[in-house]
């Protein structure tokens, strides 16, 4: 999509559809006056469909020629927060991709930096839908132009486009099927993004067994499709201000193993790849942003299937860290994938590490599809990250994580065992998965299994994957 400044004036701009933001507190009249005449015909119409500037409503009229635009659009603005000027901006998004609308043009008033990247990210979250296995008849265009009328700034231009294309390849991820994306497939995408700052090494199976990582190894020993470590080594062009290991859990269809899920549990587990989205989708951010942190990206990629060689209850799985653990469930596969990841990132001595994973349903059942769940032994990374979150528009909640529920974790024939019971899932699954992570290592776990696939549309986000997190951490790097 190219996103470009006009200078137009909005009665005057040849668009195929214009975007009028009208604020909550606005008189109508008022606000459409820049169009003559067909401005207070517009306010009457808008009036008479009870369009009263309410945060992301929306109306489309044809000008009938009376504009150079084709299309007319009110949105509302709410209350011009940043938060609101996202969710109009979705929602014109939303409302261009099901016309098939080209080119639009965003009247939205002067808006500072932050309120343009949150307008550009929310139109572009808005008009993204994944339909490429549709009939060609049926599909819908997304918008090739975005044009910013009434003084936008340039200056959140780069850092929007930089986040809406690791969003969208995210998001894409997420949403393509598991014969698409397997850890074979998967570790060619993290390839791809390799250049002249992005270093990126792929283990194959064998590798993986040489290096000790028993729960990659473990967990993926089922599946005719191998699995793969990928290492992806982001460096800046100066001296990094920081270093930092993001860990992605890249199980790219979760059967459940021997502890088999049913058809319905299965049917989505596609998305239990989400948490390495966020890891590919933030490098792919970065390729473009550029800096001046040094980052890692880590992904275990597997498939847990169920078969005769499949990984079973009982067996004691070894961990890179030299830790073993006692299997309970074979699905609670993705911590044993982490575990290898975290401990090959605690060996790299980041100065921070935040790893993120469809890890629990317990999760879900706390904060709901939209939230994700924080929790980290850092509480000034805590602050850092729900800052940025609030920023980003994304749900982010801190949880729990006291060290006296780690006696759920005790295992009898091993050191840890790799489920903790039905009470504090969530909590037990963050204190396992601190166990791989070498102390003194300021570490953040983000449970993404409610926000990463949305079943329904939500805020005028199509359903399927969100690419949640992805623009949290990349303003997480930046700032």
């Amino acid at each position: 999509m190219n996103v470009q400044l006009s200078n137009a004036a909005s009665d005057d701009a040849e668009v195929d559809l214009l975007a009028i933001g009208v604020p909550e507190s606005a008189d109508l009249s008022d606000a459409l006056s820049v169009l003559g005449e067909f401005g207070s015909a517009l306010a009457s119409a808008a009036a008479s469909d009870d369009f009263t500037g309410k945060t992301a409503s929306t109306v489309l009229y044809p000008t009938l020629g009376s504009l150079k635009a084709t299309r007319v659009a009110l949105v509302g603005l709410g209350s011009e927060s940043d938060d609101d000027l996202r969710r109009a901006g979705r929602a014109v998004g939303r409302a261009a991709r099901g016309k098939g609308i080209e080119h639009v043009g965003l009247s939205f008033g002067a808006l500072n930096a932050g309120q343009t990247q949150a307008v550009i990210v929310g139109f572009g979250a808005g008009n993204y839908k994944f339909d490429k296995y549709k009939a060609e008849k049926s599909r819908k265009a997304a918008a090739a132009t975005l044009s910013l009328l009434g003084g936008a700034s340039e200056d959140g231009f780069a850092t929007a486009a930089g986040i809406l294309a690791g969003q969208s390849l995210a998001r894409d991820l997420v949403n393509e099927p598991a014969a698409e994306i397997y850890p074979e497939s998967l570790a060619a995408v993290a390839a791809a993004l390799e250049d002249d700052r992005i270093d990126v090494t792929i283990w194959d199976e064998k590798r993986c067994l040489s290096e000790n990582m028993g729960g990659i190894i473990g967990v993926g020993q089922g599946s005719s499709r191998p699995p793969r470590f990928i290492h992806m080594h982001y460096r800046p062009e100066g001296t990094p201000t920081r270093t930092v290991a993001l860990v992605g859990k890249g199980v790219t269809f979760d059967s459940g193993g021997l502890s088999l899920k049913s058809s319905a549990g299965m049917m989505t587990m596609r998305c239990d790849m989400g948490g390495s989205a966020v890891v590919i989708g933030v490098l792919r951010a970065i390729a473009s942003l550029r800096p001046d942190v040094e980052v890692h990206g880590i992904v275990g990629a597997v498939e847990n299937m169920c078969a005769a060689n499949s990984y079973k209850l009982g067996d004691i799985l070894k961990i890179r860290n030299g830790k073993t653990v006692e299997v309970h469930n074979t699905d609670a596969e993705g911590r044993l994938v982490l575990a290898d990841c975290l401990s090959y990132a605690s060996e790299l001595k980041p100065d921070t590490i935040i790893d993120f994973a469809t890890l629990t349903g317990a999760v879900v059942v706390a904060l709901g599809e939209y939230y994700t769940g924080l929790f980290t032994n850092d509480d000034d990374l805590a602050g850092q990250l729900l800052s940025q979150a609030d920023r980003a528009g994304e749900g982010l909640w801190r949880l729990p994580l006291p060290s006296f529920y780690k006696e759920k974790l005790k295992a009898e024939w091993g050191d840890i065992k790799n489920l903790g019971g039905r009470s504090a899932g969530a909590t037990t699954a963050a204190l396992f998965l601190s166990e791989f992570v070498e102390e003194g290592i300021p570490w953040a776990h983000c449970d993404v299994a409610g926000p990463t696939f949305l079943d329904k549309p939500f805020r005028d986000f199509a359903t399927g994957g969100t690419g949640a997190m992805v623009s949290t951490i990349t303003q997480w790097l930046l700032s």
